[in-house]
């Protein structure tokens, strides 16, 4: 079976902190591209891409973000313009305001403190082309039309039209307002079919000559070009073809120009949609308070204060974790809904956020880890199109970890085992961890196991840890307590929520006296 990263990423919620940083992300293809973003397991291109994000990140907090707009992808428009086609209007608009874009962001950098860094090398790709840009704008009024002086033959077309609307309206006018007016529905001057007409009641068709262009729903009114100017509006019908052929001539230049420039353009684009993402990256980490931690790729993590960054900052109970170390396994244990599930996601998320390259939500001092492969073995994955039980499948999924798992792994387990007779669950919890223990794999397991409490204290390389409960209250603290296991808590949880004493006193009989000495 081979490596899904996808499903252990979204397994640890990985893709939920990407629609963050989407969102951070004005252009589509940034947003795209920040949705697609997957972990790097080299350490130098992983060290690489979470520089970029450090040095966009000191130059936010220096100079405030640049500003990448709405910018459409006009990849496909300069792909039309290189064989031939000719840009629509709108196109041809995306593509001045792309360069717009380009320009000012180049400006951008150039107004910022002139200290040479490593994400200038995508400034250095951006080829602003003011000529272009505005030319086009020059050219081109709105989506739906050109200026005036597009060119001086599209002038003179313009203002030919004009002056014989001008004559057809005056001559309408007359008719409007003179003795024919009693004929007319309405003293008004319309259109149809782009003709100049006039309405004319029904009854009253032979008293006006002209050709009927239109009849009113009702049928009792005709609009009617009177003769008087069908021949002025003839012409100006001749110059709306011929304006027509000039717009056309006009985009179809302006598109053959776009196309000289595609290369340069198309470059631009490409490295404006890896600035956006890159600054984005930085954006998020000032609203998650995030910082850079050192990578290394020795299998370390220490999460010093670690934040799950989805936990609202102001709720959350920062965890310090560390691992590789002095042990490579660690055991958590403690009540339900002490935070063994949020701190197993923690150590995951983070790990594959600093992998992506984004600055993560603990304390200066942390490091992460950069993994060949990190999997997760997380929540109810009870399939019923397979017909396996919650337990059957999880471990489904354990098999195919410990088949691909090596020493350049980060192994995570949510109640290893759980689901089945604690006996044998047990058993082969302590075995599954005994070998990836043997194979050196970096492993996070949370259990109720006792015997996984055991097995942590009587092996080198393995750790307990705890999340903390506070009994008085019955509520978890979410702080992790490392190198101490932890207790369910059940008989003083019970007691406090008033299960009578000699029910606890009675289970507390059924416990043996070596299990209760572990326990204390």
């Amino acid at each position: 079976m081979s490596y899904d990263i996808l499903r252990h990423a979204t397994t640890l919620e990985l893709d939920r902190v990407l629609e963050m940083l989407a969102d951070e992300a004005s252009m589509p293809d940034a947003k795209q591209a920040a949705l697609e973003l997957k972990p790097i397991s080299h350490i130098n291109e992983a060290t690489a891409a979470l520089h970029d994000t450090e040095e966009a990140y000191l130059l936010i907090a220096g100079h405030s973000s640049p500003s990448f707009g709405m910018g459409a992808d006009i990849s496909p428009a300069l792909t039309r313009a290189e064989v031939g086609a000719t840009l629509s209007i709108k196109e041809l608009l995306d593509v001045a305001s792309m360069l717009k874009t380009v320009r000012n962001v180049k400006t951008w950098r150039d107004n910022c403190a002139k200290v040479e860094l490593a994400i200038d090398r995508f400034f250095i790709a951006l080829a602003p082309n003011k000529y272009l840009e505005e030319k086009i704008t020059f050219t081109i009024k709105s989506e739906d039309d050109l200026n005036d002086n597009a060119s001086p033959v599209l002038a003179d077309i313009r203002r030919k039209i004009a002056t014989r609307s001008s004559k057809i309206r005056d001559d309408l006018e007359k008719i409007v307002k003179g003795q024919s007016s009693k004929y007319l529905q309405d003293a008004i001057i319309t259109q149809r079919d782009g003709r100049f007409v006039v309405p004319v009641r029904a009854e009253h068709k032979a008293d006006v000559k002209g050709i009927v262009h239109d009849t009113s729903s009702s049928g009792s009114t005709l609009f009617i070009e009177p003769m008087s100017v069908v021949e002025t509006n003839n012409e100006i019908r001749v110059l709306r073809v011929k304006e027509q052929e000039e717009i056309a001539r006009i985009l179809a230049e302006l598109s053959a120009e776009t196309a000289s420039f595609a290369h340069n353009i198309r470059y631009s684009y490409k490295a404006l949609v890896e600035l956006c993402v890159i600054f984005a990256k930085a954006s998020l980490a000032f609203k998650t308070k995030a910082i850079v931690p050192k990578l290394n790729e020795n299998g370390y993590i220490y999460f010093k204060n670690a934040r799950h960054p989805l936990i609202n900052y102001k709720s959350v109970v920062p965890i310090t974790v560390t691992l590789g170390k002095e042990y490579d396994s660690l055991i958590i244990t403690g009540p339900n809904t002490g935070g063994k599930t949020v701190t197993l996601k923690t150590v995951g998320l983070l790990t594959l956020m600093a992998m992506c390259g984004l600055m993560i939500p603990v304390d200066d001092g942390s490091e992460a880890a950069i993994f060949s492969r990190v999997f997760a073995d997380i929540g109810d994955e009870q399939s019923i199109e397979q017909s396996l039980s919650t337990f059957s499948s999880h471990m489904v999924n354990i098999i195919s970890i410990l088949d691909q798992s090596d020493d350049n792994s980060l192994v995570l387990f949510d109640e290893l085992c759980a689901g089945t007779d604690p006996v044998e669950g047990a058993a082969l919890a302590k075995a599954i961890l005994m070998r990836l223990n043997n194979l050196c794999v970096k492993t996070v397991a949370t259990t109720h196991y006792p015997e996984l409490k055991a097995y942590a204290l009587d092996t080198e390389r393995v750790e307990n840890a705890s999340c903390e409960f506070d009994v008085a209250t019955l509520k978890p603290t979410y702080r992790l307590i490392i190198g101490q296991p932890g207790r369910s808590n059940a008989f003083a949880i019970s007691g406090r929520l008033g299960l009578a004493e000699d029910i606890i006193d009675l289970a507390r009989g059924q416990i043996s006296a070596d299990d209760m000495r572990f326990e204390r």
